[in-house]
């Protein structure tokens, strides 16, 4: 029998995207670059290192979990009762990267959190890629 409570969800997000795997990384690592496409942030790609997403609504309490260059990255996600973790996977295609991007850990009660991970996401992405676009 399977304990409903401890089930999980996550979000996962794939896009193909023409730009090479250093130039996605740099969006994903360098503060000035994701307060364009995500949030404002005091982020490091160093493991361990505790950092803040900030937005109008409020906070994001986070922690680097992970870091392997131009690959893998990934941050405890925190806010409001939700403890999740934001997986990045980059891998080089022959037109460029494919990026993915998992949002793990939404408990069944967290339907909320769960429906706005889902509609937020692919937003990110979108401004994601337009930063990609004219950032050299």
């Amino acid at each position: 029998m399977t304990d409903i409570s401890t089930e999980t969800r996550s979000v996962i997000i794939e896009r193909e995207m023409p730009f090479p795997t250093d130039k996605i990384w740099r969006a994903l690592t360098q503060p000035h670059l994701i307060e364009e496409w995500l949030m404002k942030s005091d982020f490091k790609p160093v493991v361990d290192h505790r950092f803040n997403f900030n937005a109008d609504w409020g906070s994001v309490d986070c922690r680097v979990l992970e870091v392997e260059p131009n690959r893998t990255l990934a941050y405890s996600w925190g806010a409001y009762g939700l403890e999740t973790v934001v997986t990045w996977t980059l891998t080089p295609t022959g037109a460029g990267t494919h990026l993915r991007m998992e949002q793990s850990g939404f408990g069944r009660d967290q339907r909320q959190a769960y429906g706005g991970a889902r509609s937020g996401w692919p937003q990110f992405f979108e401004k994601l890629e337009e930063v990609l676009a004219r950032t050299e």
